[in-house]
């Protein structure tokens, strides 16, 4: 199974392989033509609770790890397709984060590798304070 990770941004060479969008909202200032785009997955992206919430600061990455696992485990048809996809051509994850080490892409790739860990704690885990 390959799983690639790609920033929506920059100058790098397009990866071959089912490109996915996994962001919520559309990257600014992108032609939808330059993403070379197979599909966009909106609903595998952190709800917008969670991305206000996480506001991409490193001091929350485990907590939002948790999270955003939580979510992902509601979507269990939709990371079975996208696992099956990456071990017949190969996923290309496409996301527009500044921190390539710690967004959405990250943890999805992770839960498409590894599956999604069976929830622990009720709802007070799940708290964005």
């Amino acid at each position: 199974m390959t799983i690639v990770l790609e920033r929506v941004y920059g100058a790098a060479p397009r990866t071959a392989g089912h490109r996915v969008l996994v962001d919520r909202v559309w990257p600014r200032g992108v032609a939808r033509a330059s993403l070379e785009l197979d599909e966009w997955c909106r609903e595998l992206a952190p709800s917008r609770a969670l991305r206000t919430w996480f506001a991409h600061d490193p001091g929350r990455w485990e907590a939002f790890r948790g999270r955003y696992l939580a979510e992902l485990d509601g979507h269990q048809a939709e990371l079975t397709r996208l696992r099956e996809m990456a071990s017949r051509k190969g996923l290309v994850l496409l996301y527009g984060a500044r921190d390539t080490a710690h967004n959405q892409a990250v943890v999805l790739r992770e839960a498409l590798e590894k599956g999604v860990p069976a929830r622990r704690g009720g709802k007070a885990e799940n708290r964005m304070d």
